[in-house]
């Protein structure tokens, strides 16, 4: 499974709640990417990402806003349940 969490820099909503996701999402299988979206704008479109933080699961854009941590691993644990 693959997380990608679309910020940028200075993003004042970003910056606390990033180590506390990245924790939420410590699962076996999982990786975790941060992906400044001055370096990926194209990525970031093909996701759909129109506002910052967003995060997207396996490809799909899940969260248009950042999650909090208890969304974040109810969202994965579902993502596992129905794979």
């Amino acid at each position: 499974m693959k997380i990608e969490l679309f910020h940028a820099p200075g993003c004042e909503r970003c910056a606390p709640l990033m180590a506390e996701l990245q924790a939420a999402a410590a699962m076996s299988g999982v990786e975790w990417c941060e992906i400044n979206v001055l370096d990926s704008l194209e990525r970031a479109v093909e996701l759909g990402v129109l506002t910052l933080p967003a995060l997207a699961i396996d490809g799909v854009l899940v969260f248009a806003t950042l999650p909090t941590p208890a969304q974040l691993r109810e969202a994965l644990r579902q993502r596992d349940k129905d794979a």
